[in-house]
């Protein structure tokens, strides 16, 4: 049993641990139960709770005896049942299951909404009837008082099929073009689907109206979110006779009141994954919501984070046991996880003894899960020489960094760093004379790091302290004294450049600005000391006196601002000078090229050439190809012009062609003295 604390919430996963294969007998079970110390301290809470590939959804019986979860492959369905801690019955199916529904309050009537539009209902013996929708189903809500299922879907339609009647009535035809997800109030059974535009479509089916939409694509959108295409509804969910919670595709879960057209609250997940399912916990005012990948838990009125769970497989669905504090999940592995929260509420019945072994554990606390790693990011691991550990085992990732080894960890860094300690023990020591110095009289003294900066601040306080007596106004809270730009004045790392060319080129204005800044103090203490009742005349003399100085400051910033350019060009002309002195006085090395096979090396003129052509334009590159003779340009009779291109041939072909020419020659004067001698040996014999 692993157990994890975010939050100071405690989380006990009760299915960690290897899990032992189905076709070991018993003999070979218990000897690896004597063996292996994981084997053995590992919890089976429900005897083979798990499916053979992935469990997709999970429900619980309103009773609370028996856990149904829906899996493949094979497509099946099993039924746990809690008093017995082990499985009931297992049914297959002939097709995969979207979603089902316990209508009654064990497992002897159940509805289940399969892929190929098929609607199969199984009663206590097993399956009873099959019938099929016209269109392809996503989710269904049961109606209780006038038996009918609400089926929706890739439709604009909302079935209904009664079961009382054992017929299907007519269905609610919607604005929507497709349909997600369904529910329906149990305090005033008021019948509520998201769909696939990002909206949500409220109906009374006692009369078969419409009485409410509401666009939640449009109110998911805030200023801190950032969303990629249209947000369609992915989860739907009523608590009480006034709330709802709805879940969108791009991770975002909205809490409304139905008196309302605009959300209470819009909580994002961060992850941009729709939201699979949504559940409320009324004991500590909880919504539990989760995606693909995390389950979080947060104040439905604050939004707060009160603790958050990421499995290490995918999240189908989430389950939540009532009255307790056991959640369980279907996800994309065999196993069904078990967790164990005793601060959402106590164990279930039927597993009471988790009470006292949780007890126990937090008598004897053991080290949580995180406590033998550490997270180091890739710079960490570049500092201590370790980021050809990357991808390895002993690196598993995650968020922006990595976890590893804490042994490992401080090996590595005794090697890298060897006196980090006698650093560290400096540096506490400092910091406890530091705050032993603080509870004396402090005179007003500098801080080490941006001394300048902070005596600008500390004149500018004085200035404004002085303007708000007299106005008889609040102080403004100082920069110094506010802990978030604390460190600005401690840390080494935020010491202001003056020497870079930004702090260069923007300080003659900063410096202009806090020059006008005193001067206009100035004038307004001597309006103020006069005491002149005529307001007109020294308005009219400010105004002009301020237009001569703001042109005098706007010059004089000007001419400031060209001499640092220049200075900045005269240092990087020297630059320039020193890298030309320093690759001059650099000895060259010769160089060897490999020439590709085929090709004969001339000299370095040809690519030369070859650039020069290049920079020509095309009608020059044209010409030269006609004296050449590689282009031929003839009219045509229909008035365009044709070109006809010769390819160049390389210098190995040319001196081939010229061994053939002459071995051809060769042989045609061989053949002429052949026939010659023949001719004048026939003459001899005739002649004789």
């Amino acid at each position: 049993m692993q157990v994890s604390s975010l939050n100071e919430v405690k989380i006990y996963s009760l299915s960690a641990g290897r899990s032992l294969p189905e076709w070991l007998s018993d003999r070979k079970k218990r000897a690896l139960q004597k063996k292996d110390v994981d084997v053995r301290r590992r919890i089976e809470l429900i005897q083979d709770f798990e499916m053979p590939t992935v469990s997709t959804k999970i429900k619980v019986s309103r009773d609370g005896q028996y856990i149904m979860a829906v899996g493949t492959y094979k497509p099946r369905v099993r039924c746990f049942d809690t008093f017995q801690l082990s499985q009931k019955f297992e049914r297959c199916l002939d097709s995969e299951v979207v979603t089902f529904e316990i209508l009654s309050d064990d497992y002897s009537k159940i509805v289940f909404l399969q892929c190929g539009r098929f609607v199969e209902f199984h009663s206590q013996h097993g399956h009873y009837y099959r019938t099929r929708i016209p269109k392809f189903g996503r989710d269904f809500s049961y109606h209780y008082p006038s038996c009918d299922l609400y089926f929706v879907g890739a439709s604009s339609e909302v079935y209904r099929l009664n079961l009382e009647q054992g017929r299907f009535l007519n269905s609610l035809q919607t604005e929507a073009a497709e349909s997600n997800v369904c529910d329906i109030n149990p305090v005033h059974f008021l019948f509520a689907m998201g769909t696939a535009e990002g909206k949500v479509e409220c109906w009374d089916p006692r009369t078969r109206n419409r009485v409410g939409l509401l666009d939640c694509a449009l109110s998911s959108v805030t200023a801190d979110t950032e969303i990629e295409g249209l947000p369609s509804i992915s989860a739907l969910k009523f608590d009480g006779a006034l709330n709802m919670a709805v879940g969108t595709s791009t991770g975002q879960v909205l809490l409304y009141d139905l008196r309302s057209s605009n959300p209470l609250i819009v909580k994002d997940h961060h992850y941009g994954l729709p939201i699979k399912s949504i559940q409320f916990q009324h004991q500590l005012d909880l919504i539990i919501s989760a995606d693909s990948r995390i389950i979080k838990m947060w104040n439905k009125d604050t939004g707060k984070i009160f603790t958050s769970m990421e499995p290490e497989h995918d999240i189908n669905d989430v389950c939540l046991y009532p009255n307790s504090g056991m959640l369980m999940t279907a996800n994309e592995a065999p196993k069904m996880n078990i967790y164990y929260i005793p601060v959402l509420g106590p164990a279930p019945k039927w597993c009471s003894f988790l009470d006292n072994l949780t007890e126990e554990l937090e008598e004897n606390p053991e080290s949580t899960v995180y406590d033998d790693y550490k997270f180091v990011t890739r710079k960490d691991l570049e500092n201590l020489g370790l980021a050809h550990l990357i991808g390895s085992s002993l690196l598993r990732a995650y968020m922006h960094g990595f976890f590893m080894d804490i042994r490992l960890y401080h090996k590595a860094k005794m090697m890298a760093n060897p006196f980090a300690y006698e650093e560290y023990r400096r540096e506490k020591i400092r910091q406890k004379i530091e705050e032993t110095r603080a509870q004396r009289v402090q005179l007003k003294k500098l801080p080490k790091v941006n001394k300048e900066l902070a005596l600008k601040l500390i004149e500018e306080e004085g200035e404004e302290q002085q303007m708000s007596k007299k106005r008889k106004q609040k102080n403004l809270p100082s920069l110094l004294k506010d802990d978030r730009f604390k460190v600005m004045f401690e840390n080494p790392d935020f010491q202001v450049d003056e020497q870079s060319e930004e702090f260069r080129l923007l300080n003659p204005l900063v410096s202009k600005i806090s020059e006008k800044r005193k001067r206009k103090l100035k004038i307004l203490e001597e309006l103020e000391a006069q005491g002149q009742e005529e307001e007109e005349e020294p308005e009219g003399k400010a105004s002009d006196a301020e237009s001569s100085e703001s042109s005098d400051d706007e010059k004089g910033w000007v001419e400031e601002v060209r001499k640092q350019r220049k200075l900045l060009r005269q240092e990087e002309k020297l630059k320039r000078q020193e890298r030309l002195k320093e690759d001059q006085q650099t000895l060259l090395k010769p160089q060897f090229f490999e020439i590709k096979e085929g090709e004969e090396f001339r000299s370095f003129k040809d690519s030369a050439k070859k650039q020069k052509l290049m920079k020509k334009t095309l009608e020059d590159r044209l010409k030269l190809e006609e004296k050449l003779g590689t282009l031929n340009v003839s009219d045509t009779t229909v008035g365009s012009k044709q070109a006809t291109f010769k390819l160049k041939k390389s210098e190995q072909q040319r001196k081939q062609q010229e061994a053939e020419k002459r071995h051809r020659q060769e042989r045609k004067s061989l053949r002429r003295s052949a026939s010659h001698l023949k001719s004048r040996r026939g003459r001899g014999r005739l002649f004789h």
